[in-house]
């Protein structure tokens, strides 16, 4: 079973690995042979050589043959050649482990201490069979090493990825979803009142169309910031555009009073997760609840800012925790906070506490 990593050998290093296997097989065509003939020895020794040399091309296609291949044929040129050595079977012994899960490449050490070995044990040198078996061990371990290293920053960049665009569909949720159920509300109740009514209508259809533009406007904010340096980026909504947002949902809908308690400056980070917070519950309040008024309570300490928001609706019906719920307790986790929603005892309440002492 592999373990989720894919290696790739690259042109670049796969013509690395030639020259190197030249490097070390290229004694092959002067060195002394052993058990045949001077000349058809050197033929067999420079063919088993040229054939490893060819062979490592195709490793990265067909791993597990080019491997047997060349480890058969080492140990062949290792009977032949006593003085050329083993050392192309170690580079590829290295490699494979690398480019294969430990599982398998374990296989690929057993075949690598039988291909070294065998010839110096049936020649008797003990030391030297000590020294190939160390050798095989340390390549082995060397490449399942650069193997799980590849594979960490593999997954650390996977990672990183994800967590990228959780935030990315975090904010595009919060920006969008509570404009735009805004905007529907808004909507609804101008159609309802378009003939009674004609001056209230108006007044909701230019609301709607504020609520358009804000969201235009935000979003637009948010693209900037994301594309931009973090430097550069323009300010992201904090505590002091809570009375612009409940003066907004205020004209939408249920009647939203805010309170605040406590002096300070948290960071942007936290002011921006804190207005998010206020922003996704009231939205659920808006949608789901049918709620009459809403209470919003943001007190800052000396170490955490803390939110709640309370209405007096149904709580959602019992419907599961949606993406905004989901968005909220993910947003209170990246600062170490915490984040609850659950039905009051008249409604439904959403708190939070967002730590910020040690950040500020």
């Amino acid at each position: 079973m592999g373990d989720g990593y894919e290696a790739k050998l690259s042109p670049r290093w796969r013509r690395a690995l030639l020259l190197l296997a030249v490097v070390l097989v290229a004694p092959a065509f002067w060195l002394d042979t052993a058990g045949l003939p001077p000349v058809p020895g050197r033929v067999v020794a420079i063919v088993l050589a040229a054939g490893q040399v060819a062979a490592l091309w195709w490793l990265a296609g067909a791993p597990r043959r080019v491997t047997a291949g060349i480890l058969l044929a080492g140990a062949v040129l290792q009977l032949l050649v006593p003085g050329l050595g083993p050392g192309l079977a170690f580079v590829v012994l290295c490699t494979y482990a690398w480019a294969r899960p430990n599982t398998e490449s374990v296989w690929a050490l057993a075949g690598t201490v039988v291909a070294v070995c065998g010839p110096a044990v049936l020649q008797r040198h003990w030391l030297l069979t000590a020294g190939w078996l160390a050798a095989s061990l340390l390549a082995w371990s060397w490449g399942a090493l650069g193997r799980a290293r590849s594979a960490r920053r593999e997954a650390e960049q996977r990672q990183a990825v994800l967590e990228e665009r959780g935030r990315i569909a975090r904010e595009l949720h919060d920006v969008l979803s509570h404009t735009v159920s805004v905007m529907v509300v808004q909507a609804a109740a101008a159609d309802d009142v378009f003939e009674l009514n004609p001056v209230q209508a108006r007044a909701a259809i230019r609301r709607t169309e504020a609520a358009g533009r804000e969201a235009l406007a935000e979003l637009r904010t948010f693209l900037r910031t994301v594309r931009e340096d973090t430097h550069d980026a323009p300010p992201q909504p904090g505590l002091g555009g809570l009375d612009q947002l409940v003066a907004t949902m205020s004209g939408a809908g249920p009647v939203v009073t805010l309170r605040r308690e406590g002096d300070g400056e948290p960071p942007g980070g936290v002011q921006l997760a804190a207005y998010r917070i206020v922003q996704e519950a009231l939205t659920n309040t808006l949608r789901h609840s049918g709620a009459k008024r809403a209470d919003v309570l943001v007190r800052v300490t000396a170490t955490t800012v803390e939110v709640e928001v309370r209405d007096d609706g149904n709580g959602g019906s019992g419907r599961p925790p949606g993406n905004g719920i989901r968005g909220m307790r993910e947003r209170a986790a990246l600062l170490d906070g915490t984040l609850t929603a659950e039905p009051g005892e008249d409604g439904f309440v959403v708190r939070a506490q967002l730590p910020w002492g040690a950040a500020g």
